[in-house]
């Protein structure tokens, strides 16, 4: 038996989707300013890089002030409650068709482990991903800084390829996890429509 709940507003899904793009996009061309393969250009995969990375900077502004004034900011608050149930039912329980130790609702729209990857997500691969970004996308300023004496851009780019990797890993961990609803795209279609059926 299933109950259909509204988890997702208009907001949370446009931001969702569209961070979704614009990492896939720094992804892609971030990859290729690395030398991994050529696609677009080194120039134009920059620019590209660039303007998706400022563009993401801008939509998490608006975030921030949407999730503080809505209250969803505590939607991202960490527990440690249920942490063992939901490895247990992810480890195992996912494959023994047992029943999913967490249920979904309107203040309550992810599960511990969920709640402790977005904490690893916001505390270590972004400070590590922004920092990096940002230091490299301003080298020129360096001397006026007085950092180029101790900074290496070498150390720079190996932390800014390290977070990218990072990245990438969560990327794919998350989509993994769109697929293990009561059918592979119950998620997904909960984040396009906003309707979530739990059962």
């Amino acid at each position: 038996m299933s109950e259909r709940i509204y988890l997702y507003k208009r907001f949370e899904r446009f931001w969702h989707w569209s961070q979704a793009l614009l990492i896939i996009i720094m992804m892609l061309t971030g990859f290729e300013i690395h030398g991994s393969y050529a696609l677009l250009g080194f120039a134009k995969a920059v620019q590209v890089h660039t303007l998706a990375a400022w563009t993401l900077l801008t939509l998490w502004a608006f975030t921030i002030v949407w999730q503080f004034t809505t209250g969803e900011w505590r939607q991202y608050l960490p527990t440690l409650k249920k942490v063992d149930a939901m490895v247990k039912y992810y480890v195992l329980g996912i494959f023994t068709d047992a029943p999913h130790p967490f249920k979904k609702t309107p203040v309550a729209k992810h599960n511990p482990l969920q709640r402790l990857a977005y904490l690893a997500f916001l505390s270590l691969m972004s400070p590590l991903i922004w920092g990096s970004g940002l230091l490299y996308l301003f080298y020129p300023q360096w001397p006026a800084w007085g950092v180029n004496q101790w900074l290496s851009l070498e150390w720079v780019a190996l932390a800014h390829t390290v977070g990218g990797f990072m990245i990438l890993t969560f990327f794919v961990a998350h989509v993994y996890m769109t697929t293990t609803g009561h059918t592979p795209f119950a998620h997904i279609k909960a984040m396009i429509t906003g309707w979530e059926d739990a059962h």
